[in-house]
């Protein structure tokens, strides 16, 4: 029943977000390409996806290799461009690349269980974090200070703060804080924090649990001082010029994955229950910050 159930969504997935190119014009590799958007230790994070990239490759058949990012643009342009089959984009890098390409498109993110600082479900916020012990407590405490932000591609790390938190307190960030510096990373960032490298930083939720499970920060080590409208989780995206089969290949082995002890890890890794389709219109929000920023 389970089965029958992934199969139905898997066909309304395709037939809504899934603009094939004629049969004899579609691409169909041998070697799929996967990236990700970087983290503090890409490798180490492509090493909790291996359980995933095998299952990927029995069920679709081909080899996977993997694409070794340098920063959020250099996947977006990987994808873009048809370097990359596959890929984890964060929101924001996800619409900019669409923009620059429509031959790709979501097709799936993961949701979440609740953690220490992530909600239950497949969204997540951007928290605006203080060190426990630094004396700044409120958003005003925080003005003239210096800011941490992730990259100009991040969605909770860039965007959500140039739109939405600036939108409540009525300034642009450079009017409201002395200095703002770009860490690279939402791991480097809530550990900026605590280092004290910088006063206050935005952190995307799920991202500073994965720095809790490293041992690294605990919940008690900061203060947070705003906390974002609920956006949608990463999204995994693939290249609408791959041909139909064997994209429903790769929704399959995502939506499936759950079932597949060997992934399990994987799961358990992420804090996550399963993945979950996605399609192009989930992250209009995304696009509706965009476009107040600009």
């Amino acid at each position: 029943m389970a089965h029958s159930k992934t199969s139905v969504v898997i066909a309304l997935l395709l037939s809504g977000v899934l603009t094939a190119s004629a049969a004899a014009e579609c691409e169909n590799p041998e070697t799929l390409t996967f990236s990700m958007i970087p983290t503090e230790d890409t490798a180490a994070e492509l090493q909790l996806y291996q359980p995933l990239i095998r299952h990927l490759s029995t069920v679709t058949g081909r080899d996977i290799d993997f694409y070794s990012p340098t920063s959020y643009a250099s996947v977006m342009e990987a994808i873009a461009s048809g370097w990359v089959d596959i890929a984890v984009l964060g929101p924001a890098s996800y619409t900019l690349a669409k923009a620059q390409n429509d031959d790709m498109v979501v097709f799936a993110t993961y949701s979440r269980h609740a953690g220490h600082m992530q909600e239950e479900g497949p969204g997540y916020r951007a928290n605006l974090i203080s060190r426990a012990d630094s004396g700044i407590e409120t958003i005003e405490d925080s003005r003239g200070a210096t800011l941490g932000l992730v990259d100009p591609a991040s969605t909770s790390g860039h965007l959500l703060p140039m739109v939405a938190f600036a939108g409540e307190t009525g300034e642009d960030l450079e009017d409201f804080y002395g200095r703002i510096v770009y860490t690279g990373g939402h791991d480097l960032s809530a550990l900026a924090v605590l280092e004290g490298r910088v006063d206050v930083a935005f952190v995307a939720t799920h991202r500073f649990d994965n720095v809790v499970e490293r041992g690294d920060i605990t919940l008690d080590n900061v203060n947070i001082l705003w906390r974002s409208a609920v956006v949608p989780q990463d999204p995994f995206v693939f290249r609408t010029t791959l041909c139909e089969d064997l994209r429903e290949s790769i929704v399959d082995a995502f939506l499936t994955a759950h079932e597949v002890p060997e992934v399990a890890p994987y799961f358990e890794a992420i804090n996550s229950p399963r993945f979950v389709a996605m399609q192009d219109s989930d992250y209009d929000l995304i696009r509706q910050l965009q476009a107040a920023a600009d």
